[in-house]
Order: structure tokens, then C-alpha cells, then sequence
């Protein structure tokens, strides 16, 4: 294998799988709300559920003191989910349907038909199967499905934490693949990525992030989808933080797209979904290797009767009808895009006015989640910083860059504006909490 770029940006490893499912690693090498309780309790002292929602509801009592809580008493979440919902979402989840029930197979066929709107998509074409559990549930049942365990090889383009784990489903479910890792910071490079596609001609499939987390830096999903394209490749897309914000249109030639309920289209979690072309569906039929992430028997369980092979989590299907029904009212992907747009502007300008710097250029950050690097002030500990955001209404996160230590603050879910205002000023208090000078310092230690 030729290694013809940049040393110390760029890595490459190799999963050769055999047929006796025994894993050979060749050529491995590096080159570089507080919930408002409505309901009312019934009089039956010997309720055990009366005791018990009486004792959940004094354990959140304590979060109505948060000087910036949510409209329901929750801190703030600025992180890259779950993320703060509306209320009307969670109120949507006050109603217990029966799996099989008229109603619920009704809402579940409207959430499949929305989802297909998100990317300007029609029900000739594509469908949506919903899966339960979290996104990368839905990340793995790409995957196997899409990548045949023979004759199939996953070319992954990473630039972070979730190209890898791409990696680790390959390896776990004997798929063959390749991996190349480009740097977290930078958006995936299409003229080294040519080169790449040129040295993996046995290649079936391309998959990479949309948005990749890790950093908040935004990949150009289009170009590298149809560069992928004319090289006779298949692209698995992981739009799990972008879809709902960054537009992915059903004219992106794509074999499958995996997302989930509660990022940018501000559902909860629990309810993860992919959305794939017809004809690679039945194309892909018994490739998958597992019971219940096989989702070409649950996209003709869906269009036979409607229902879903195993119990459904009916109470996320519920939020996440209700969320689909707010982005639309919102404006869609532009509406919402635009609110992000502003949360990360305000925020990154406010932060920069602290000294705080950001790890991702302008052009490429996404109005998703932005990294900070870990200032090197005296008396700046992250620990303490998180616990006094969080003792006043803001939950943050913690890095996942492999190159230097940062911090991440979201952008997206039910937050506004002037949330990010309010964020900033308990940003300002802490720091003056911690004895830190503004503007904070960040030369290395």
C-alpha cells in the first residue's frame, strides 16, 4: 500500500476477515424538570405507585432552584445529546398505546413518512425503518446490512471518534474493511480522498460522518458522496448530529443514511432510524446476521402490516411524532438551521471574548456542538468549571479529540439565543468563582 500523504495527519488500518470468521488484522500500520408531574395521584393510600412518583418528584424538586433551568425546571443541556426537549415533546410521552394498536401503527406510518420529507425524498425511492435503541444501533444495522460478509469490503473516512467506531462494527460483525483517519480538526480532504478511492478498488462500500462529533466539524457529505459514486463505491452516510440541521437531500446518491430521534430534530432517546434506497434493500436481504437489526425484515414488516417485529418504545415514538410535527412548524431544516446558526455564533463570539479558543476554523464548524481547548489558566480546573455551569442551569461535555484536551458545548435541541446569553454570563460568574483572569489564558503548559 502506497502512502502517499502527509506523515503525522493521516492513518491507515486494514481488517482482512476470512470466511471462518477468524480475524486477521494484515498490513496494519500508522503514518501518522425537572418533569412537571400532572397527573394527580389517587387517594388509595396502598398505592405503591403513589409513593413512588411522590419520591421521584422531591428528588427533582431540587432542580427547580437552578438559576437557568428549561421551562420544566431542567438544567440546560449544551451537549451532543440527549438534549433538551420542548415540553409539548414530553408531554406527548403522558399516554401508553398498545403496539398493535390502530393509533400507534398510524403515527409510527406518519413518522416514516416525515422523515422521508426532511430530505425532499419519495415513498417510490426510499423508506424509512425505525429501530429501536440509540444511533448507533442504527450505524451497526447499516452496516451489516449494507456490506455483504463476502464480497462486500467498508471503506471508512474517518476524522474522529465515530468513523472508528465504524471500525470496532466491522470488526465485531466480520465485515472487511479499511479505515483511514484523517486529521479531527479538518474536514475530509476530497483530493486525498480521491487518491484513497484510487488505492481501494475492491472496495464495495464508502462510509463517513456527516458531522462528526467528536470536534463539530462538517464534512462535504455531497462531493464525497458523488466522487465516491463515480468510482463504482456505495455510500453508507452517519448523519446522526447533522440530520434535522444540515441539509441532506434524497439527490445525494447515497445507499443509506443513519440518524436518530434526539439530536438536531429534538425527540428523546431511544428510537434510531435509517433511510435507504428500495433497491439496495432488497438487494441487501439476508446480509444481516442479526435478529433484530435486520432491517430489510423490518422494512417489509412495516409495509405488510405496519407494526414492528418486537416491541416498539411507543413513548419515544410518541415525542418523536410530536418533534417531527415542531421542525415543520419551525420552517424544516432551513428554520432550524437558522436558530443553530445563531446559538453557535453567539456562542463562539462570547467564548473568543473570554479567551476561550475554538479547535475547529469557522468555515468548517457546524451549528451543531463546538470544541474548546482546555485553557492552561492558573486555578482553571475542568471539574470545577463543569460543576459550577451545572449548579447553575448548564450541562457541558467533556472532549474527545485523541490530539490535545478540550471541552464541547451543543448548539442544538430546544435551546435559543438568549439561552446561549444566559449560558455565557454563568460562564463569566464561574470563572470569577474560580479566581480566573479574562481573558483566559491558553498558551501551552
Amino acid at each position: 500500500m502506497n502512502m502517499f500523504l502527509r506523515p503525522a495527519v493521516f492513518s491507515i488500518r486494514v481488517g482482512v476477515i476470512h470466511n471462518t470468521s477468524k480475524r486477521l488484522f494484515a498490513n496494519t500500520s500508522t503514518v501518522s424538570s425537572r418533569i412537571r408531574l400532572e397527573r394527580k395521584l389517587s387517594p388509595r393510600s396502598n398505592d405503591p405507585s403513589a409513593s413512588a412518583v411522590r419520591a421521584f418528584s422531591s428528588e427533582m424538586e431540587s432542580t427547580a432552584s437552578l438559576p437557568h433551568a428549561s421551562k420544566d425546571g431542567d438544567a440546560l443541556l449544551l451537549t451532543p445529546g440527549p438534549l433538551t426537549t420542548s415540553t409539548s415533546v414530553k408531554s406527548s410521552m403522558m399516554h401508553d398505546l398498545g403496539s398493535r394498536d390502530s393509533a400507534f401503527v398510524d403515527k409510527t406510518a406518519r413518522v416514516r413518512k416525515n422523515l422521508l420529507t426532511v430530505v425532499n425524498g419519495n415513498e417510490d425511492d426510499l423508506t424509512a425503518v425505525l429501530l429501536q435503541g440509540s444511533g448507533t444501533f442504527a450505524v451497526e444495522a447499516m452496516i451489516m446490512q449494507f456490506v455483504p460478509r463476502t464480497g462486500g469490503k467498508l471503506l471508512i473516512l474517518s476524522n474522529g471518534a465515530y468513523g472508528r467506531r465504524m471500525a470496532t462494527i466491522c470488526e465485531t460483525n466480520s465485515r472487511p474493511y479499511a479505515i483511514y483517519e484523517f486529521p479531527e480538526t479538518e474536514p475530509l480532504d476530497k483530493a486525498l480522498i480521491e487518491k484513497v478511492l484510487d488505492e481501494n478498488s475492491d472496495a464495495s462500500h464508502v462510509a463517513f460522518i456527516s458531522c462528526e462529533t467528536t470536534t463539530g466539524v462538517l464534512n462535504p457529505v455531497s462531493e464525497l458522496a458523488d466522487l465516491a459514486v463515480s468510482r463504482g463505491k456505495r455510500v453508507l452516510l452517519d448523519a446522526m448530529s447533522s440530520f434535522g440541521v444540515v441539509s441532506i437531500d434524497a439527490s445525494v446518491p447515497f445507499d443509506a443514511v443513519a440518524a436518530s430521534s434526539n439530536k438536531a430534530l429534538q425527540g428523546v432517546p431511544g428510537l434510531a432510524f435509517v433511510i435507504a434506497r428500495k433497491k439496495a434493500l432488497v438487494e441487501s436481504a439476508g446480509n444481516a446476521e442479526s435478529l433484530v437489526l435486520d432491517l430489510h425484515d423490518q422494512w417489509k414488516q412495516f409495509d405488510a402490516s405496519g407494526e414492528w417485529r418486537f416491541t416498539p418504545p411507543t413513548h419515544c415514538l410518541l415525542a418523536f411524532d410530536k418533534a417531527l410535527e415542531e421542525l415543520k412548524e419551525e420552517g424544516g431544516v432551513a428554520g432550524r438551521r437558522s436558530r443553530y446558526d445563531t446559538n453557535c455564533k453567539t456562542l463562539v463570539g462570547g467564548m473568543r471574548e473570554f479567551g476561550f479558543e475554538t479547535l475547529v476554523a469557522d468555515k468548517d464548524q457546524a451549528p451543531v456542538i463546538v470544541t474548546f481547548r482546555l485553557p492552561t489558566a492558573q486555578n482553571f480546573e475542568f471539574k470545577t468549571f463543569y460543576d459550577l455551569l451545572s449548579s447553575k442551569g448548564f450541562v457541558i461535555y467533556p472532549g474527545k479529540l485523541t490530539t490535545e484536551p478540550s471541552f464541547r458545548v451543543g448548539c442544538i435541541g430546544h435551546i435559543f439565543p438568549s439561552d446561549m446569553e444566559k449560558f455565557l454570563g454563568a460562564v463569566e460568574t464561574s470563572l470569577e468563582e474560580m479566581s480566573v483572569s479574562l481573558p483566559i489564558a491558553n498558551s501551552p503548559a
